[in-house]
Parts: structure tokens; C-alpha cells; sequence
């Protein structure tokens, strides 16, 4: 279960990092790099809500799977 957190928190942080550094080096004016940081922003969110939607879904799974490992000892 704590590899998929690493994972998960990784993949984001890399994201976050990559978008933003893209969009810091840049030659663009001002107004449009905020609006390229808003939109970077807007899509590194939405990518950021699936990787957490996945990794739910996988410690939910992992989770299922010891309950049923478990009772099977019992």
C-alpha cells in the first residue's frame, strides 16, 4: 500500500514540477504566461484528481484483497 502512495504522490510532484518549469522557461510576455500557468494549472489538476481517483481505487482494492486473505485464516 506504500508503494502506491509513492507512486501516486511522485507522479504528481513530478507533474507539478515539469508543468511548472515548462512554463517558467517560456519566452512568452507576462500575460500570456499567466494565462499559460492557468491553463497549465487548470489540466495538472484535472491529471492530479485521476492519479489520486486511481490510487483510491487501488488501496481500495489491496484492501479487499487482505480482508478476504484474512478471513480465510479465520
Amino acid at each position: 500500500m506504500k508503494s502506491i502512495t509513492r507512486i501516486v504522490v511522485a507522479l504528481g510532484a513530478g507533474l507539478a514540477i515539469g508543468g511548472l518549469l515548462g512554463v517558467l522557461f517560456a519566452p512568452r510576455k507576462g500575460k500570456e504566461t499567466r494565462e499559460k500557468i492557468s491553463e497549465e494549472g487548470s489540466k495538472l489538476k484535472t491529471q492530479l484528481a485521476d492519479k489520486l481517483k486511481w490510487g483510491k481505487q487501488k488501496v481500495a482494492e489491496q484492501l479487499s484483497k487482505t480482508d478476504r486473505q484474512v478471513d480465510e485464516l479465520i
